[in-house]
């Protein structure tokens, strides 16, 4: 007995470090190879979660029982989240309007899986050719679909993995990308302590727009939760963007004819723009609200009409009967008032 269980505790570690190890190696190499990103694909990096929404748009470590909560990062996800089914909706810039399902259940006592869909609608948009000649209307839109599957390694790791199609039509255009998320949580539930690592969009495109490659927005991102003591807030700090240091960006002053921008590219600023900082007050487990904050937000930003409010974001969440319902609102500009909405619920509780 003892040796079988000394046999399958070092097979486990064995697969723990070679998942470490793997991911460390993918990461490096990545962050040595990749350039700057296309923006046809960053509608990836959008969340569908009112939880990652409302701590500052990306959050990898916040451990919540919602199958929402899952998107960021698949090593969130667990037999814990069983049977249940999520709808995400969000109003976004202009007349963009996003939405989505996804189905999560357990496969083992110590795996899941989950699969969903996300549409992305950017409203109708005048069409012209080479000449300025309008052509008529066109709405573009952006799909991703995806299927993720999570396995607890030990009883404080879990290791994910997310496979994405993403498939663009524009106009008469149209392109298709294969993208995978690698994904590690450490969870300690005596200290209310979760630490998290993702390899996120990681791929290339399988059908071209026309002859130009598009890169897709590669991205390594550290996430770090925790609460203290018995005050009911986690607090965290998610790192993302890892695969470039130096985020430069321009301020424009006050707006004024006489204004110049200014070129902001020091240490400090390039520390921040890679930070997001977050606080979610959890008094029950039916109630949370959070808020946070994302210097990059509102350093791209950074006109004299932004905001005051512009890099800051608030989300919500309650539990009802067999639903959970959430609601995250953010104003990255003056004329700009984004809100997401999710809703999930547990289908074998309507037997």
């Amino acid at each position: 007995m003892s040796t079988s269980f000394s046999m399958k505790t070092n097979s486990t570690y064995n697969i723990l470090r070679y998942l470490l190890v793997s991911l460390f190696v993918v990461s490096i190499h990545t962050a040595a190879t990749a350039g700057d990103s296309s923006p046809a694909y960053n509608f990836l990096n959008l969340p569908s979660s009112t939880l990652a929404y409302g701590l500052g748009g990306v959050n990898i470590s916040t451990i919540d029982d919602d199958i929402n909560a899952t998107d960021q990062n698949p090593a969130l996800l667990g037999p814990e989240i069983d049977m249940q089914l999520g709808v995400n909706y969000m109003r976004y810039v202009g007349d963009s309007n996003f939405a989505g399902l996804r189905f999560g259940m357990r496969a083992t006592d110590r795996s899941a899986w989950s699969v969903g869909i996300q549409y992305f609608g950017y409203g109708e948009i005048k069409g012209a050719d080479v000449n300025g000649t309008l052509t008529g209307t066109l709405s573009p839109t952006d799909v991703a679909a995806s299927a993720s599957y999570s396995h607890d390694i030990t009883d404080h790791w879990r290791g994910g993995i997310n496979l994405k199609f993403a498939f663009s039509s524009y106009d008469r255009y149209s392109a298709l990308a294969i993208a995978t998320d690698l994904g590690v949580n450490y969870y300690d539930s005596e200290r209310d302590l979760s630490f998290s690592v993702v390899l996120a969009n990681l791929g290339g495109q399988v059908k071209r727009f026309n002859e130009s490659y598009d890169r897709l927005p590669v991205d390594l991102r550290l996430g770090w939760t925790q609460s203290f003591g018995t005050l009911p807030v986690r607090w965290s700090i998610t790192a993302w963007n890892l695969t470039k240091w130096s985020l430069p960006y321009y301020e424009n002053g006050d707006g004024t004819t006489d204004a110049k921008p200014v070129l902001k590219d020091s240490f400090g600023s390039n520390l921040f723009r890679h930070l997001i900082f977050a606080a979610d007050f959890v008094p029950s487990d039916r109630f949370r609200i959070g808020i946070g904050y994302n210097y990059k937000t509102r350093t791209d930003m950074s006109t004299y009409s932004r905001s005051f409010l512009s890099g800051f974001s608030i989300g919500a969440g309650l539990k009802v009967s067999n639903f959970t319902v959430g609601v995250a609102l953010s104003q990255p500009h003056s004329g700009a008032t984004t809100v997401m909405l999710n809703l999930s619920t547990i289908l074998t509780e309507f037997r």
